[in-house]
């Protein structure tokens, strides 16, 4: 497959620590932040969480899109930390950053992101993210995708994929969970903590993606991208 790098890239998110991580690519991207829906009544696992909100969030954008904008790969992503089989996104206030942290601390839980890549051109509105198992291509034992649709061309419409990591804290006192509270960092986080920041300070081991744990696996993204024909190396 030729790769190009002409396409544009829609992250939709108005995550600064994802828009961060785009940049990294060194391709044009805009940013169009989703409105999407993510209240989820049915019990799924986490994975199957995290790919339905990625993939309702970058297809609402692709509603939402004028024609002139339709021209490229928009990327929709959503992670949740999960603790004794407890999700948890972000905290409502700092009772609850307190409890959550007070639950990960001196412990391992895991972190999963989602990634959905919506072609503007091909990719037509799918409501489930579930696809073909047979399908599905397995990057090592904790990061995998699937084409939820494929298109006239040889390129997908639609691809959907997700990481799982496992992210260790040491102990920390209630001295140190409200001192890192009152920083205010633990706010607009999944799990009350941000890896690149001062969360950093409380973490002893990471098994896998430090970008997914971030907020956007790039490893997968990338792999994602190579199957629109899409790289950051240019040939």
């Amino acid at each position: 497959m030729s790769h190009t790098s002409h396409q544009t890239l829609i992250l939709a998110s108005s995550s600064p620590r994802r828009q961060e991580l785009i940049q990294t690519l060194g391709l044009p991207y805009i940013i169009r932040v989703s409105d999407a829906d993510e209240t989820v009544e049915e019990k799924i696992t986490p994975a199957e969480l995290v790919e339905l909100l990625s993939l309702r969030k970058a297809t609402t954008v692709r509603e939402m899109l004028p024609e002139s904008e339709k021209q490229g790969i928009i990327i929709g992503s959503d992670t949740v930390v999960v603790y004794q089989g407890e999700v948890l996104g972000k905290p409502i206030d700092e009772e609850d950053s307190f409890r959550m942290l007070k639950a990960l601390q001196g412990n391992t839980h895991e972190v999963y992101s989602g990634v959905a890549c919506v072609n503007t051109d091909t990719g037509r509105s799918i409501v489930s993210h579930k696809g073909d198992n047979d399908n599905t291509m397995y990057l090592g034992d904790a990061c995998q995708y699937r084409i939820l649709s494929e298109s006239a061309s040889d390129k997908p419409g639609v691809i959907v994929g997700h990481s799982v990591s496992k992210v260790t804290f040491r102990p920390m006192s209630d001295e140190e969970i409200w001192g890192y509270i009152t920083t205010g960092e633990p706010k607009d986080k999944a799990g009350a903590y941000g890896v690149q920041g001062l969360g950093s300070l409380f973490i002893e081991k990471i098994e896998g993606d430090f970008y997914s744990v971030m907020g956007l696996p790039m490893n997968l993204l990338y792999q994602m991208l190579l199957r629109f024909g899409i790289s950051p190396f240019h040939n």
